[in-house]
């Protein structure tokens, strides 16, 4: 069984509206400011906004450039290290090649060949009068 229904409109509820005021006219009921603005800008003000600007202007630069400086540290370091690494590596190559072993193996194919005899000692003697 089908029934039809004819539309209706609907019908809105009021809703109840509160004395709700947001923040900024709560700040504005404090403190007054609209009064101050009345008949403009006091110029009074100005030297105090100008010195604040410049404040401002003072603290992010030194923002951005303590950031730029830390990057540019950051970078600096891990190249120390990168450096320190490559150091590290040709001290142990030559250390390794300096060895009395290493040296005769490398001077083996031109001929010198290690000495057996311990050196000898000259001694010039004075009575030679």
């Amino acid at each position: 069984m089908l029934m039809l229904v004819a539309n209706k409109p609907k019908i809105k509820k009021k809703q109840k509206q509160k004395d709700r005021k947001n923040l900024f006219a709560r700040v504005e009921a404090m403190f007054r400011m609209q009064r101050l603005f009345d008949e403009g800008v006091p110029v009074r003000y100005f030297p105090f906004g100008i010195f604040l600007m410049l404040i401002l202007l003072t603290y992010i630069g030194n923002n951005h450039y303590a950031e730029r400086m830390q990057r540019k540290i950051q970078r600096l370091e891990s190249e120390v290290e990168d450096l320190r690494a490559d150091y590290t590596t040709l001290k142990a190559d030559y250390m390794f090649s300096s060895k009395q072993s290493e040296v005769a193996r490398k001077v083996q194919p031109m001929g010198i060949i290690e000495s057996q005899q311990p050196p000898i000692k000259l001694i010039l003697s004075d009575d030679e009068d």
